[in-house]
């Protein structure tokens, strides 16, 4: 009987010490994941808010550049760029001649770059520029506009013009970043006096430039009440022929082209003084009278104010 119950009490020991051990152990099982004291809960990152994204992207404020001047060309592209946002949204890319006169867009829009005409192109300079631009803002960057060892572009519809010099312009003022604007409004703005001249037959005209607020570009010329071809034309043709006729040591072109030269320096019409015969001393070379083409030129300016 007594190994009997020694027999009985070393099993129940055993079956205790079992029991113990099983229990810790299945504890442990079940014990959840974020419970341990070391390992933190997971988190879901938040939503951007409006102001972080509003801070991505381009720096805020007015981008502008302009080509070297190519030996073989006459036009010298520029470029402005407005970012809000973080984001480019609008663009204007334009040429500038050194002869002066009218800009590239202002030129086509009136039929004068004629690439229609000429069987070059089924649309327009200015109309292929505004696609580009377009481009350009749906995208918003300039590597987005591949181009092929000829500088053209397969990436926008309809654009058969060479966009090798927007993408570099456009990509140059991005990474030199905001710059400080002008007074003006940029756009295209136009004057022509009331009527023609009594004695001369003519009426002039000025047409002014502006671009990241700046006069960059501006036409002084005029059309005869007989018709014809402008006053511009006739004098480089040498049909007005102010040397000829001993009235200047310059041609009226060449002078008005000095006068479109100081305006884009001074920025300002008010700059150009002149005598009471419409006469200036304030530009080199000029004898021709100037009081229109100033006259003129506030008047166009004032609606860029």
């Amino acid at each position: 009987m007594k190994k009997v119950g020694m027999m009985l009490l070393m099993l129940m020991l055993v079956a205790a010490i079992a029991a113990g051990c099983g229990g810790e152990k299945s504890t442990n099982d079940k014990q959840p994941a974020n419970t341990a004291t070391n390992a933190p809960a997971e988190t879901k990152a938040p939503e951007p808010t409006a102001s972080a994204e509003a801070t991505e992207g381009y720096a805020d404020g007015s981008y502008y550049a302009e080509a070297v001047p190519k030996e073989d060309s006459d036009w010298q592209e520029v470029i402005a760029l407005q970012v809000e946002g973080g984001k480019i949204v609008d663009v204007n890319w334009n040429a500038i001649n050194k002869n002066g006169g009218l800009d590239k867009k202002a030129l086509s829009e009136a039929g004068q770059y004629g690439m229609k005409e000429k069987g070059k192109a089924a649309a327009e300079w200015h109309e292929q520029a505004a696609a580009l631009e377009q481009f350009l803002i749906e995208k918003q960057e300039p590597a987005a506009i591949v181009v092929d060892d000829n500088g053209k572009t397969d990436a926008v519809s309809g654009v058969s013009i060479t966009a090798s010099g927007f993408a570099q312009l456009a990509d140059s003022a991005l990474k030199a970043g905001p710059v400080e604007r002008g007074a003006y409004k940029d756009g295209s703005y136009y004057a022509e006096a009331d009527s023609f001249d009594e004695k001369s037959g003519w009426k002039e005209t000025v047409n002014i430039t502006v671009m990241n607020g700046k006069i960059v570009a501006a036409s002084w010329n005029g059309v005869h009440k007989d018709g014809g071809t402008d006053k511009v034309t006739r004098s480089i043709s040498g049909e007005y022929g102010m040397k000829e006729k001993g009235n200047a040591a310059a041609e009226w072109h060449e002078q008005a082209f000095n006068a479109e030269q100081y305006l884009i320096e001074k920025q300002d019409p008010a700059a150009i003084t002149y005598g009471d015969d419409g006469s200036t001393d304030a530009i080199s070379g000029v004898s021709i009278h100037v009081n229109g083409f100033v006259e003129l030129a506030a008047k166009a300016l004032a609606n860029a104010k």
